[in-house]
């Protein structure tokens, strides 16, 4: 997607504050500006307006996520610049301020406005497709989302079965969307009934899908033999058989319903040999119930659900008061 120069000079005279009703930015200010909005570019003391005006373009050449629509790294740069909490004192409903902004969008075909959660939506004019962030784990990341996404993986490296259920996954799936999440824990393996989790998720038409969730800490394959971490998809077999054929009670509606979904998830990676010996012991039903997330979906959607890294993959910062230096 590209914008007319002086469409992308308008908005980034939004973006560094040299229109009217935006606070203005100085060099050190536009970095802050974009750090914000999770992105590494640095102002490099050239023309304030020319280098904003190339960063935007730059955006705009990320894939969009369905046609009429913006990228969203675009989309989120807008949103930041029009919170409501940043508006001037002769502008405090930001009405002014947008209508800045939409002067450029219109001539693009888009238009900008407040919902009721009070967040910046842009919407296509022609079709009325709204623009809006989603979680795409497919698009490009930043360098400071690498550097996390590497701290993640090491913590995966090392950390317990348990824990990444609990520190990993459960807030991911919470941070989805997912309701009623409810781990069985590995204390008492009896009341697991073939899953770790189970869990519901509200579709728009708000008919319920129920999931069951099985977690294995290191890679998926299909040898005969258990090595270490790695663990054998046989095992897997009966756990998923379980899973499927024992109810679940949801306390909500007090009643008790079967899984529609059986979520095999693995810390390491899940082998293309392990998802079609699965497949082929299950029957058609079955079958198409099954599905599968390895260490890569894991970390791309960890990663752009700007979810905080659990404490073990934080590097600890060097404490001043750590070592006996008497004072």
């Amino acid at each position: 997607m590209k914008f007319k120069n002086r469409n992308l000079r308008a908005l980034a005279e939004c973006v560094i504050g040299d229109a009217n009703y935006f606070s203005y930015r100085s060099s050190s200010r536009i970095t802050q500006f974009f750090e914000e909005c999770d992105l590494d570019f640095e102002h490099d003391g050239s023309t304030r307006w020319a280098w904003t005006s190339d960063r935007l373009a730059e955006l705009l050449e990320d894939a969009q996520p369905a046609p009429n629509t913006l990228p969203e790294r675009f989309m989120n740069v807008l949103r930041v610049l029009m919170q409501k909490a940043d508006a001037e004192d002769d502008d405090p409903g930001r009405v002014k301020s947008i209508g800045l902004l939409n002067q450029p969008l219109s001539r693009e075909g888009f238009e900008a406005f407040y919902g009721d959660d009070n967040q910046l939506y842009v919407r296509h004019i022609g079709t009325k497709t709204i623009s809006s962030l989603t979680t795409n784990p497919h698009r490009p990341f930043t360098s400071n989302e690498i550097k996390r996404r590497e701290q993640l993986s090491m913590y995966l490296d090392s950390c317990l079965e348990d824990d990444l259920i609990n520190q990993v996954l459960l807030p991911l799936f919470r941070q989805l969307g997912y309701h009623r999440i409810t781990s069985a824990g590995h204390k008492d393996k009896a009341l697991e009934y073939g899953k770790d989790v189970w869990m519901r998720f509200v579709l728009p038409t708000q008919h319920v899908l129920y999931f069951g969730l099985q977690a294995k800490k290191g890679k998926l394959d299909s040898s005969g033999v258990t090595h270490g971490s790695n663990a054998n998809v046989a095992e897997i077999y009966n756990q998923v058989l379980m899973m499927l054929g024992h109810e679940i009670f949801d306390a909500e509606t007090s009643k008790k319903v079967l899984v529609d979904h059986a979520l095999i998830v693995a810390g390491g990676e899940i082998t293309k040999a392990a998802r079609n010996w699965l497949g082929g012991k299950l029957d058609a039903s079955k079958r198409s119930q099954i599905l599968f997330m390895d260490r890569e979906d894991i970390l791309n959607l960890y990663v752009v659900s700007t979810l905080p890294l659990p404490a073990g993959a934080v590097p600890k910062a060097l404490n001043p008061f750590d070592d006996d230096t008497p004072f």
